[in-house]
């Protein structure tokens, strides 16, 4: 009796965290959601301090924020976001983060 074998082809695993997925990964963007606590003034000086905004820039992402109900202030690698969330926080100001899909 003639017993054939059959070779399969290698099997591939798919890594969390790899270079793959960093490329394919979209932006994150944080965004500064309307409260009723914090001054206008002060948000405005908030995102001048942490971002570097023009007082035109920061004034405009502020009067969104009132006017809209929030802004985007920053975006990039999910750990830059992380970052300005907890800065954010720590001013006092209630930020969120989120991913963008990638194209």
């Amino acid at each position: 009796m003639m017993v054939s074998t059959v070779e399969a082809a290698p099997e591939t695993r798919h890594r969390p965290g790899s270079a793959d997925d960093l490329r394919q990964e979209g932006p994150w963007i944080v965004i500064v959601w309307n409260d009723p606590v914090n001054l206008m003034s002060y948000v405005t000086f908030v995102f001048q301090k942490l971002f570097g905004y023009s007082q035109e820039k920061a004034t405009k992402l502020m009067l969104d924020v009132h006017n809209k109900g929030k802004a985007v202030v920053s975006s990039g690698p999910k750990e830059r976001a992380e970052f300005d969330v907890f800065r954010l926080h720590r001013h006092g100001l209630w930020a969120t983060m989120e991913q963008i899909p990638a194209a």
